[in-house]
C-alpha cells in the first residue's frame, strides 16, 4: 500500500506520530472498560468519613486550592472578561466555581482521580460538572489510551466518546501512579496503614472507656470439695449478669455482689499500656505526611520542623496547594481553550493569597532597594509589563 501511494502521488505517505508502546497497553486490556482497581468505597469510608486527620487534610487542601482566583491570558495579554472565566465562576445552575473546584480537588485527594464533564450546545460549552470517580471507568482505544469513558449509576451506563467536538466531553486528571496506566494513586491510599492504626487506636480507647478504662479483672471460682469449674448453665448465667449489670460506662464503679465460691482478682492496665495517645500522634503525622500537610497546622504535638505557624502555612501553600492548582489550571485550560478562538492560557493569581503576603512584601523590599535595576526590570521581576506598555494598554498585564 505504501509503495502504491508513493507511485500515485510521487511522495511518501505522511507519517502518523504515536507512542510505540501504546498498542501494548491496549492489547493488555483488550479494549475492555476498566473499573477503578481499588475499593474506593472503603478508602472513602475508613479514610475520609471515619478518620478526623485524613478528613481535615483533604478538606484543607480542597478548600485552599478552590479559593485561588483564576487568571486568563490570550498570548501574553491578560483578559479580564471572557466566557471561559464566566463559565469557571458559574459552571452550572446548581453550584458556584469554588464548589466545583472543591469537589474536583477533594476527589483527587480521596480517589487519586477527578473527572470534569463539559456540556456543550450548538458548539458552545454551557456547563461543567464534576463526576464521581467510583462510577467512572476508562475504555481504552487501540492505541492504549482512553477512547471513551463509561459512567454507571443504578445499573444504567452513559458512554462519553472522546472524539466529540469542539472538545472531548470528559477531562480526566490523575495523580501519578507507578503501576497503573489509566488511574491515579491517592494520598489516602498511601496513608492507608497509618489510617488503620489511627482508627484502631480510637476504637481501642472507646472500648476501654466502655469498660471503665480497664479490663476489669477475673472471677475465680473455688467451689466446695475443691471444685474449680462452673457448670455450663452457671457460666452462661454469670456471663449474662455481668454484661447486663456491670459492663459499660453507665455502670462504671458499681459494686459487685458475689455468690459463694466466687473471688474477684483485679487486673488493671499500667499507664504505659493505656497510653495510645503517642501511637495516635505518630499515625497522625504519617497521614499528614502523605497528604503534604504540615502536622503543626493540624494541632499534632511533637512536630518541631517549622519555627512557627506562618512558616508551616507558607510551606503548605508552596509545596502542596499551588503545585496542584498549577497542574489543574494547565489541564483545564488546555481542555477548554479549543472551544474559543485565540491562544488562551489559564493560570492563577498567587498575589491574592493572604498566606503568601509576607513573601511578596520581602520581594518588593528587595527590588525597591536594588538600585542597579531599572524601573521596567523591577516591574518585570514581579510580573508586570513595562511602563510604556502600561500607558498604552491601560490595565496592568500580569505574567
Amino acid at each position: 500500500m505504501a509503495n502504491w501511494l508513493t507511485w500515485l502521488t510521487g511522495r511518501p505517505p505522511a507519517e502518523a506520530k504515536a507512542s510505540a508502546t501504546g498498542p501494548l497497553i491496549a492489547l493488555q486490556f483488550h479494549g475492555e472498560p476498566r473499573w477503578t482497581p481499588r475499593d474506593y468505597a472503603s478508602l472513602a469510608r475508613e479514610g475520609y468519613e471515619r478518620n478526623a486527620v485524613a478528613y481535615r487534610c483533604a478538606r484543607m487542601i480542597a478548600e485552599a486550592a478552590a479559593s485561588v482566583p483564576w487568571l486568563l491570558y490570550d498570548g501574553a495579554r491578560e483578559i479580564d472578561t471572557h466566557p471561559l472565566l464566566d463559565l469557571l465562576r458559574r459552571p452550572n445552575p446548581r453550584g458556584s466555581g469554588p464548589e466545583l473546584m472543591e469537589a474536583w480537588y477533594g476527589f483527587l485527594q480521596v480517589a487519586g482521580n477527578a473527572y470534569l464533564e463539559a456540556v456543550a450546545f450548538d458548539g458552545e460549552v454551557r456547563e461543567l460538572h464534576v463526576l464521581r470517580p467510583d462510577r467512572m471507568k476508562v475504555v481504552p482505544a487501540t492505541d492504549g489510551w482512553a477512547a471513551a469513558y463509561d459512567y454507571t449509576v443504578a445499573g444504567r451506563t452513559v458512554r462519553f466518546a472522546q472524539d466529540a467536538r469542539p472538545l472531548p466531553p470528559i477531562l480526566h486528571m490523575a495523580l501519578f501512579h507507578p503501576t497503573d496506566d489509566h488511574y491515579g494513586f491517592s494520598p489516602i491510599e498511601a496513608a492507608q496503614t497509618a489510617i488503620d492504626i489511627h482508627n484502631a487506636a480510637s476504637r481501642w480507647n472507646k472500648a476501654l472507656l466502655d469498660n471503665s478504662a480497664q479490663p476489669s479483672g477475673a472471677l475465680v471460682y473455688a467451689g466446695a470439695n475443691g471444685t474449680t469449674h462452673l457448670s455450663q448453665e452457671q457460666f452462661e448465667r454469670l456471663k449474662r449478669e455481668l454484661e447486663e449489670a456491670y459492663q459499660g460506662a453507665v455502670n462504671a464503679g458499681r459494686p459487685m455482689l458475689l455468690e459463694g465460691g466466687l473471688d474477684w482478682k483485679a487486673m488493671g492496665l499500667s499507664p504505659k499500656d493505656m497510653d495510645f495517645i503517642d501511637a495516635k500522634h505518630v499515625a497522625a503525622r504519617e497521614i499528614a505526611l502523605a497528604f503534604g500537610v504540615p502536622p503543626m497546622l493540624l494541632g499534632i504535638p511533637g512536630d518541631n520542623t517549622f519555627a512557627n505557624y506562618q512558616e508551616a502555612n507558607r510551606t503548605f501553600w508552596r509545596q502542596t496547594v499551588l503545585p496542584l492548582v498549577a497542574k489543574s489550571a494547565e489541564a483545564i485550560g488546555a481542555w477548554l481553550a479549543p472551544a474559543w478562538d485565540g491562544s488562551l492560557r489559564l493560570s492563577f493569581d498567587a498575589d491574592r493569597i493572604a498566606a503568601l503576603s509576607s513573601e511578596r512584601e520581602a520581594l518588593w523590599s528587595r527590588l525597591g532597594a536594588a538600585e542597579f535595576l531599572t524601573e521596567d526590570e523591577k516591574r518585570a521581576a514581579v510580573g508586570y509589563g513595562p511602563m510604556a506598555a502600561r500607558r498604552a494598554a491601560g490595565p496592568e498585564p500580569r505574567a
